[in-house]
């Protein structure tokens, strides 16, 4: 034990982790400059938002709320994104966990393509699969009119919206219960099956009751996300079926009303956050995963043939999708006028290179710089949150996994509201995109690092130190290159989202610093759908490529002597 333990092992837990700080001068820093950092870039925004919303003419009022939920179209709203949030959660997590199952407890073939045609909606932009909808199924779509002949189909409202957000979500959900799933031991289930049991009791009585904590976490993170998209429902809702989430923006850059706007992002705020809070309460006491050392092999007979064989073939059909969608995101991109004139052409391909090389520019720069920033904010507090003891430590951990409960549009209104007036005059400027990216993905990468520094143990750390070491090169030398597969996530994700983000970038981007997302909304808003494409597939190809070289880099290994990932 250090000097500083011994001094200090007397204390109490509050006061002998703040003397241990307190002889850490640079931890002490880096706690006080994070929950600044968190202070100023996730509650000063949501306060502002609070604050229009309740002060319309600079007087305390709920006239902004009032008039609102007086409104029909409103009232609509609000019910038309909750109806949509549970049914997209519900068909999400039903479809999700039968692919899941496929491939985690049945003897079907191809599993590795099934898993990569399932993740690959999350590293495209999340309006991918509305413009794929469009593209098949809008009134020059191929299979409306091309195959069909229908003129008059209408795919724009409940039905296209839902289709979209489901296509797009269920891969959440997917990755949610197969990590349940692979966590529940199979034996448990051959067990009951030697003891007589049918299949579908085993199901029932042994799997299911095991997987309901699983699954309720992965429908509450469906419904939040549900609830906060942008992309599809602006696409895809039309005027006949609002939502909460487009209308704030409507609010916002049609009507020019900042207190309606940000009366609507609370409303939009109430359910995300209480499912926030049910998703923490159930993560927090969730314990559904049996240990009873190594997992042995299941023999997969929990499953008949004929289920098999009917799972298979929702998991094909589903995948099947999946390539229809992006093999249409192709086409799309190669045609010359889609709908008009579907012939074969590298026109848009060369529109996106030329017209757009400057969106392409200013997107690579923004998620380059924010992707290094984020991922180290959040291995930082991680290791505060789990190495350190310090008064504010959960409010420190909250604070930070807030911006996970926040639509896009709120986080976007808010800094809108937040940072366009001096001291903090950032609106317009590359500042404030980074820093929306960086504080609104960094959760993934503090769950990420919390999970694999819980199964770390501290002795190691603390032999580096007892050497002589100081808290930053123990950090940087021994906990970082530890913590590298959740590092990796945390990067991955953070490079994803910076690149396809759309519902708070959309308020934030100017004529200086543009984002590839925010300008495919254009080209499909003027009806250039193959533009649309492209811009699609050249951000889907960075994203994959980005995700190769982060991989790549991390892979080729760490040099203690050096401080640094080889």
């Amino acid at each position: 034990m250090s000097s500083a333990g011994v001094a200090n092992a007397g204390l109490p837990q509050g006061r002998g982790g703040l003397r241990r700080l307190l002889a850490d001068p640079v931890i002490l820093l880096a706690a006080a400059l994070i929950q600044a950092a968190l202070l100023i870039f996730i509650i000063w925004p949501l306060l502002r938002v609070l604050v229009v919303s309740l002060t319309p003419g600079g007087v305390l009022s709920l006239d902004a709320y009032r008039d609102q939920l007086r409104s029909w179209y409103v009232q609509r709203a609000v019910v038309n994104s909750l109806m949509v949030g549970g049914l997209t959660a519900a068909v999400s997590v039903a479809l999700g966990f039968a692919y899941a199952y496929t491939l985690v407890r049945t003897a079907v073939p191809f599993k590795r393509i099934f898993h990569l045609l399932a993740i690959l909606p999350i590293v495209s932009p999340p309006f991918v699969s509305s413009i794929a909808i469009i593209l098949l199924f809008g009134r020059g779509g191929i299979v409306t009119s091309g195959l069909l002949g229908l003129r008059d189909f209408n795919i724009y409202g409940f039905k296209g919206l839902l289709l979209a957000q489901v296509m797009t979500f269920a891969p959440v959900a997917y990755l949610v219960l197969r990590g349940v799933l692979e966590g529940i031991d199979p034996t448990l289930e051959d067990a009951a099956l030697n003891l007589g049991a049918r299949r579908w009791t085993v199901f029932r009585r042994v799997l299911l009751p095991l997987a309901v904590p699983g699954i309720t976490s992965a429908f509450l993170v469906v419904f939040i996300e549900s609830l906060a998209d942008f992309g599809n429902p602006l696409l895809l809702a039309g005027s006949a079926f609002p939502v909460l989430s487009v209308q704030a923006y409507l609010q916002i850059t049609g009507m020019f009303n900042l207190q309606a706007g940000a009366a609507l992002s609370v409303l939009l705020l109430v359910p995300s956050v209480t499912a926030f809070i049910l998703y923490r309460l159930i993560v927090g006491s969730r314990r559904y995963v049996t240990v009873t050392g190594k997992p042995g092999r299941s023999s997969l007979k929990a499953t008949s043939p004929a289920a098999t064989w009917l799972l298979f073939g929702v998991t094909a059909a589903t995948a099947g999708v999946v390539v229809m969608f992006y093999a249409v995101i192709v086409a799309g991109a190669l045609a010359r006028t889609w709908g008009v004139d579907n012939t074969p052409s590298l026109e848009a391909l060369r529109y996106v290179l030329n017209v757009g090389r400057e969106t392409i520019r200013d997107t690579l720069a923004i998620a380059v710089t924010a992707t290094p920033i984020s991922g180290l904010l959040g291995m930082t507090i991680a290791f505060l949150v789990v190495r350190r003891k310090f008064p504010g430590r959960g409010g420190l951990e909250l604070t930070s996994l807030l911006n996970f409960a926040l639509p896009g549009t709120v986080v976007g209104i808010g800094y809108i509201l937040a940072f366009n007036q001096r001291p903090l005059l950032l609106t317009g400027t590359m500042a404030i995109l980074v820093a929306c990216f960086v504080f609104r993905y960094v959760p993934v990468g503090i769950q990420a690092g919390i999970a694999v520094l819980r199964q770390i143990d501290p002795s190691i750390e603390e032999a580096a130190q007892n050497l002589g070491a100081s808290s930053v090169v123990t950090f940087r030398r021994v906990t970082l290159p530890l913590v590298r597969p959740a590092f990796f996530s945390a990067l991955v994700f953070a490079f994803v989202r910076a690149m396809t983000a759309i519902s708070a970038a959309v308020f934030l981007v100017s004529a200086n610093w543009n984002l590839m997302t925010v300008q495919i909304l254009s080209e499909v808003g003027s009806g250039r759908y193959n533009a649309a494409a492209a811009y699609s597939l050249v951000l889907l190809v960075l994203v994959i490529a980005a995700i190769g070289i982060i991989g790549l880099v991390l892979r080729r290994g760490y040099s203690p002597v050096q401080g640094r990932f080889l």
